[in-house]
C-alpha cells in the first residue's frame, strides 16, 4: 500500500488548491481514507474524511469550504480546498483509514501555504 500526495503549494488568503492523493496496491473508492494536517507548532489535525460506506465527514473549520471525492477510474482522492485561510496553512497528509484513527497507511505529506 502507498499513497501518493500532490497539489500543493503557495498560495494567497482566499485562494483555491486541490490536493491530490494517488493510491497503490488498493482500491481508494472502496476504502475509508481521511486528510489530516499539521502546522508548525500544532497538534495533528483531522481535517475530512470519507467512510467506506462514502459517509463524508468534515470538521467544522472546513465545512463549505473543502470537498473531498474519489475518482474510481484514477485510482486517486482529491481534496479541493477554497477560500483557503492562513489557518489553513500545514503539511497535509492522506490517510487510508477512518478519520480520528491514527493507524493506517500515510503519504508523505504536502505543503499547503496560504499567505495573507
Amino acid at each position: 500500500v502507498r499513497l501518493v500526495e500532490s497539489g500543493g503549494g503557495l498560495v494567497q488568503s482566499g485562494g483555491s488548491l486541490r490536493l491530490s492523493c494517488a493510491g497503490f496496491g488498493f482500491t481508494i473508492s472502496t476504502s475509508a481514507m481521511s486528510w489530516a494536517r499539521q502546522a508548525p507548532g500544532k497538534v495533528l489535525e483531522w481535517v475530512c474524511g470519507v467512510g467506506d460506506d462514502g459517509t463524508l465527514y468534515y470538521i467544522d473549520s472546513v465545512k463549505g469550504r473543502f470537498t473531498i471525492s474519489r475518482d474510481h477510474a484514477k485510482n486517486t482522492m482529491y481534496l479541493e480546498m477554497n477560500s483557503l485561510k492562513p489557518e489553513d496553512a500545514a503539511l497535509y497528509y492522506c490517510v487510508k483509514g477512518q478519520i480520528g484513527v491514527r493507524g493506517g497507511y500515510w503519504g508523505q505529506g504536502i505543503q499547503v501555504t496560504v499567505s495573507s
